[in-house]
């Protein structure tokens, strides 16, 4: 997850999605071990990827993704930097997409 303040002074925030989708064989994305699904506080019981090929942004104060007192767990940095490295080889054959999660203000 990266932070930034827009100029407008509203937080943005940047994130990978974890999925209980299977991604297929095509996609850019990391399964989860258990280890990781405990470190981050995610379900033992459900398969989850990382899908590296897609960033989504959000505002911060506006996001259904994110509860206000809701717990943040967080994962390795050995297992991020896997992740990094899958999403580095999205972005050197063009495959990352950026994905807007938040509606722009109208003008």
């Amino acid at each position: 997850m990266f932070l930034s303040q827009r100029r407008d002074g509203e937080v943005e925030v940047f994130f990978l999605p974890v999925t209980t989708k299977n991604p297929g064989r095509h996609d850019y994305a990391v399964e989860v071990p258990e280890i990781e699904k405990r470190r981050a506080g995610l379900d033992l019981s459900t398969q989850l990827w990382v899908i590296a090929n897609e960033v989504n942004s959000d505002v911060l104060s506006e996001s259904f993704y994110f509860e206000p007192d809701g717990r943040l767990g967080s994962f390795s940095m050995a297992f991020v930097k896997r992740v990094q490295g899958v999403m580095i080889e999205a972005l050197k054959s063009k495959n990352l997409r950026a994905v807007t999660r938040w509606e722009p203000p109208a003008d």
